[in-house]
């Protein structure tokens, strides 16, 4: 079932966009069964979880953090992490490029933007955004790898509301790649299980899906 999920998935994206599994509070048994068709990009929202699954699944998987990270436990994900999507602070972004100095990585970082209505979501907003990357301490930074932007819209049955959100994210986007030119500016992740399409359709080329290959 869940190879029928994920083939169906991808063959609603096709080249449109990245197709991230999300598998935070999954077993085992059935992240190795998604793994099984091939797909490599796997997402998890805590540490934690995700020291637990890189100690015993296939090395080859390549981790996505998710969730908002403590600069405490970058540490932890500095040797293996292959996108940390949830940077939210210049302060978390320095430990991180101190971590990765350490273990002789440059890691590869989105910006998470603050789009929704929600004040339990985390993310910078656009002017935070545009004063992080126009510090002297960010130019300063050489193993850090600005690869995109992330965001979560609002948790509501309001279409309109989660378009325009979409939208008004690949718009800051836009002016960021147009204005920063950094060489890996290319991702935007945005759009989960339920508006992962109207996501895309709205410029995403990154999805994070779970419950969906799962169900």
């Amino acid at each position: 079932m869940i190879g029928e999920n994920i083939l169906k998935i991808k063959q609603e994206i096709g080249q449109k966009a990245e197709f991230v599994i999300v598998s935070k509070t999954r077993s085992i048994p059935e992240i190795e069964e998604a793994y099984q068709t091939g797909h490599k990009s796997f997402a998890e929202n805590r540490v934690q979880y995700l020291l637990e699954r890189y100690e015993v699944l296939p090395k080859d998987i390549q981790w996505h953090l998710i969730g908002h990270l403590q600069t405490n436990k970058v540490k932890y994900i500095a040797p293996f992490i292959h996108l940390i999507q949830s940077v939210d602070s210049l302060k978390l972004l320095e430990e991180i490029n101190n971590q990765a100095i350490k273990n002789n990585r440059v890691i590869n970082c989105l910006l998470q933007i603050f789009i929704a209505q929600e004040e339990t979501k985390f993310g910078l907003s656009e002017a935070e955004c545009i004063e992080l990357l126009n510090s002297a301490i960010f130019k300063s930074f050489k193993n850090i790898n600005i690869c995109g932007l992330m965001g979560m819209a609002s948790f509501t049955e309001n279409k309109a509301q989660v378009e325009a959100e979409f939208k008004s994210l690949k718009s800051f986007f836009d002016q960021l790649k147009s204005k920063y030119q950094f060489q890996d500016f290319e991702i935007l992740s945005m759009g989960m299980s339920g508006d992962y399409l109207l996501a895309i359709d709205c410029g995403s080329n990154m999805v994070r899906v779970g419950s969906k290959v799962f169900s």
